[in-house]
């Protein structure tokens, strides 16, 4: 609040200054209050035409609020007037992606990754943001690259709280003699409340065995009022809500908890405060769930994951040390809050949302920057060798509809056999996605929390993995239904022989289909319980490492009480 006082100081003196307007602008996005900073960005855009930082900044403030159209103009005219704008340039491409805009991708992409390669050289934060970097065609070592460049930048953040030195708890046995009774575990996000994150892991925080294991959550957003917060909150057994202090205020209180695990559920995501962890806080420091990806920082210690999604060869694109939880590392609360997509009586019809009854319906209900060409001109080759067969989209953004409608079109598939629909609420999208037969997945970033939704409802998955982190979740989470075999593909070709198979052999799907909605009530995908215990197991494997100075080190969890006790 001191720098928009500051600011009306500014334009109080000289309402025309545009630097003072793009700057309270900034800060007021910082804040979360958009639309006022797009105020402040139009003013200075109009007092000065030719400020390309303005025009930039502009079309940020718009890509936040939705107006993808909008900020795509706006990047269009900062590189009019600055056309070497690394930052304008990268933005540009993401908000073309997020509405599958494919002009010229090929030769797009190779100028943003010229740029970045460019900058990591000079020791430059990079202008591709890790978030927007797992799901490029970068090459995973390009990708952990970026995040060490932005975990080095959080370094320097941190350092701006001036020097922080925290006494961390003593290496004992937490059941030996003058060890704590109990493993005192700390979970750090903004995204307590109605967020993907809480869908999944609502029930995971009180879970926790409170006999060995002693729970901290941290919010560092305010209370949304949401369902999610406030059971987090009555279930835990300390939720403190840091949403007003600063960061180096959080990381003392984190300190003087005595937290000997802390864990970021955001990693690079919005509302992250990745700082905190830089302070080095806890003697053990964790990434998991929020990130599907490499955080790149010599500060977080271990990743968990597991075998299938990061499998150990592929561990030099990874700068933590991995841990390989059993079955699939995803968690999800669907046992405990989404039972009632198991009712037949609760089952929506087709007719509901328009959806054909006589077709045999593919659908993705990913966001559509996840799709690329690629995925869609096999989708458009499935389509057309099953004629009687139709795509289910989602208007997410509502911009790309016309945009692959026109691609599809190109390609000769039939208008009626791609369908949009609008995003739906979590609980009725969980149901809806049962009237599907098959859900196609993409490749270069799958469906996380989407995917597990349409295995909840059901429905089996398509899924071809590459070698990200993010490529290989659903592949993970496939398997862990006891059916991944018949839903995991080795390349694009066998993906879409796979699709036109099920289409054409629709009692072959329904089998598969009765196979996987059978087994949720027992598999390991679904059981939360299980989950939770073998996460416990992971925690004290960490702490008894560190406590024999053997840590940080890589290992795999096993079921197995002797060699991974829960206390």
């Amino acid at each position: 609040m001191e720098a928009i006082a500051c600011y009306n100081e500014v334009l109080r003196i000289d309402p025309t200054a545009a630097d003072g307007l793009v700057n309270r602008g900034n800060t007021l996005k910082e804040m979360g209050r958009v639309n006022e900073a797009i105020q402040d960005y139009i003013r200075a855009v109009t007092i000065r035409p030719a400020m390309a930082e303005g025009h930039a900044n502009l079309a940020s403030a718009y890509k936040d609020s939705g107006l993808v159209e909008a900020a795509i103009k706006c990047y269009k005219q900062a590189l009019l007037l600055r056309p070497d704008f690394p930052e304008a340039i990268c933005n540009l491409l993401h908000t073309l992606q997020c509405v599958c805009d494919w002009e010229d991708r090929d030769s797009k992409f190779v100028e943003v990754e010229t740029i970045v390669r460019r900058q990591i050289k000079m020791s430059v934060l990079p202008s591709v943001q890790p978030f927007h970097a797992i799901a490029y065609p970068f090459e995973p070592v390009l990708t952990l690259e970026i995040s060490r460049k932005y975990a080095e930048h959080c370094l320097v953040v941190a350092s701006r709280f001036g020097p922080q030195s925290f006494v961390h708890p003593p290496r004992l046995p937490v059941k030996g003699e003058g060890g704590s009774g109990r493993l005192r575990v700390g979970y750090v996000s903004s995204d307590f409340g109605n967020h993907p994150l809480s869908h999944l892991m609502g029930s995971v925080f009180g879970m926790h065995n409170q006999e060995h294991i002693e729970v901290f959550c941290y919010a560092l957003s305010q209370s949304d009022g949401s369902e999610w917060r406030q059971r987090i909150q009555s279930e835990v057994e300390h939720f403190i809500d840091v949403s007003s202090l600063s960061s180096d205020v959080i990381a003392r209180m984190i300190s003087e908890a005595h937290i000997q695990v802390l864990i970021n559920l955001n990693g690079y995501t919005k509302g992250a405060r990745n700082e905190i962890f830089a302070m080095k806080p806890a003697p053990i420091q964790v990434s998991y769930m929020g990130f599907p990806g490499t955080t790149g920082a010599n500060y977080i210690d271990y990743l968990v994951t597991d075998e299938f999604v990061s499998p150990t060869h592929l561990s030099h694109i990874y700068s933590e040390k991995l841990v390989h939880m059993p079955h699939c590392y995803f968690v999800n609360d669907y046992k405990q809050k989404n039972q009632d997509v198991l009712e037949p009586a609760c089952q929506p019809k087709r007719s509901d949302y328009g959806l054909p009854e006589d077709k045999f319906l593919f659908a993705c209900f990913n966001q559509l920057y996840k799709i690329h060409p690629g995925i869609f001109i096999t989708w458009c080759n499935i389509l057309k060798r099953a004629p009687n067969c139709a795509l289910w989209l989602l208007r997410f953004p509502a911009a790309g509809e016309s945009r692959l409608q026109a691609f599809a079109a190109a390609q000769g598939v039939r208008p009626d056999q791609i369908i949009f629909t609008d995003v739906a609420a979590k609980s009725e999208h969980i149901r809806r996605s049962s009237l599907a037969d098959v859900c196609l997945d993409t490749p270069l970033c799958n469906a996380h929390t989407t995917g597990t939704d349409v295995l909840w409802a059901g429905v089996p998955i398509i899924t071809l993995p590459l070698e990200k982190m993010a490529t290989r979740v659903a592949g993970s989470l496939c398997y862990a239904t006891g059916f991944g075999e018949e839903m995991v593909m080795n390349s694009m070709q066998e993906y879409e022989e796979k699709a036109v198979s099920l289409a054409q052999n629709p009692a072959k799907c329904q089998a598969l289909t009765a196979k996987i909605k059978s087994a949720r009530m027992t598999c390991p995908l679904f059981d939360t319980v299980r989950w939770v215990r073998n996460l416990e197991r992971a925690y004290f494997k960490m702490w008894n490492l560190y406590c024999t100075e053997k840590h940080p080190q890589p290992f795999k969890v096993t079921e197995n009480d002797s060699d991974f006790p829960c206390d």
